[in-house]
């Protein structure tokens, strides 16, 4: 569900991928991840082991530590602890939310939308508004 809405929600944006990611590395910053190069061959190695552009859990001296992997744009690793994820997740699901909230509000401002090929807005709705939950599922009066 969450990978779906993060789909619907970057298709607007009409950014390039090597974008998104950097986007997104520049929250997982902010959040509190460390920046990680993959500067030697070492590290090049290990960083082709890991799933590119996703996370990992790994425990490290008893510590859980989060690592999201980057071998296309800045080829390197973002580690963080459970605050910095935390931080981040909570900064995901805010601009979620925000983004929904405008995509619902563009929704309302379609001028060329015809409300009239709906029917009248009289008796035949019986004050029906879906945000109120009170619609009759037997169909009632409108004939379904």
């Amino acid at each position: 569900m969450m990978g779906a809405l993060a789909l619907v929600t970057l298709l607007p944006s009409c950014k390039s991928a090597s974008e998104i990611v950097a986007q997104k590395e520049d929250h997982l910053a902010a959040a509190g991840f460390a920046f990680k190069p993959a500067s030697t061959a070492q590290r090049q190695q290990m960083i082709s082991r890991l799933p590119p552009h996703h996370f990992v859990r790994r425990m490290q001296g008893g510590q859980l530590f989060y690592v999201y992997s980057d071998p296309t744009v800045c080829n390197c690793l973002y580690v963080g602890d459970q605050s910095a994820y935390a931080r981040y997740q909570q900064y995901r699901q805010a601009q979620a939310l925000a983004d929904e909230h405008e995509m619902t509000a563009m929704d309302y401002q379609d001028t060329q939308w015809n409300w009239g090929a709906w029917g009248p807005w009289g008796e035949s709705w019986n004050g029906w508004n879906p945000a109120w939950g009170n619609w009759d599922p037997g169909m009632g009066p409108l004939g379904w």
